[in-house]
């Protein structure tokens, strides 16, 4: 059993018989009476966002989930699949696990696939990609990094603002929490 000390992001946990992730908590400790912890979490097979205060020392039951190292092959109108980079076994994840972060997978692309016993629950993708622009306006002589921003498409389907002056056919690095631009890759 845990407390809500160990209350951090992407802990996960259950609650009412489902296992739930952290997405953001606020430790508070109020001047008069007791500390409490506030907490936004997401149900990971429902996909539910809810808001739930916990008193300050209250036990919690932690769900260790396993990480398995996966690579993205492919995907069609009901599931993505991967493959186990050391056993090469294939497995189909559905739509609503990768419901957040399907707009960011490549190809080829290594990931972590989170299994609670032999069932996978959730994916952990990396902070930063790098993209291709495959669609945006073109740019125009004295466009500038403060000029603005215009959107761009990128090869994995992201629709992302960038600055004026990247051209279509370059590459970006996108910051997969945000969903915003970082910088040109050269």
């Amino acid at each position: 059993m845990a407390s809500t000390s160990d209350i951090r992001n992407g802990f996960t946990f259950l609650y009412n018989k489902e296992i739930y992730k952290i997405v953001e908590f606020l430790h508070v400790k109020p001047g008069k009476g007791a500390a409490f912890v506030r907490t936004k979490m997401k149900g990971i097979k429902s996909g539910k966002v809810i808001d739930k205060t916990f008193r300050a020392g209250e036990k919690i039951e932690e769900v260790r989930l396993d990480a398995k190292k996966m690579q993205y092959l492919y995907s069609d109108d009901s599931s993505y699949y991967f493959m186990d980079t050391e056993t090469f076994d294939q497995i189909p994840l559905s739509n609503e696990i990768l419901s957040d972060v399907s707009n960011y997978l490549k190809e080829s692309m290594e990931i972590k696939v989170l299994f609670h016993g032999n069932e996978p629950v959730d994916i952990e993708i990396p902070p930063f990609i790098t993209a291709e622009i495959v669609e945006t306006d073109p740019g125009v002589k004295g466009d500038t990094a403060q000029g603005g921003t215009k959107p761009a498409k990128l090869e994995t389907g992201l629709m992302v603002n960038v600055p004026l002056f990247v051209q279509q056919g370059e590459s970006v690095k996108v910051d997969t929490r945000s969903g915003e631009y970082v910088e040109r890759v050269k």
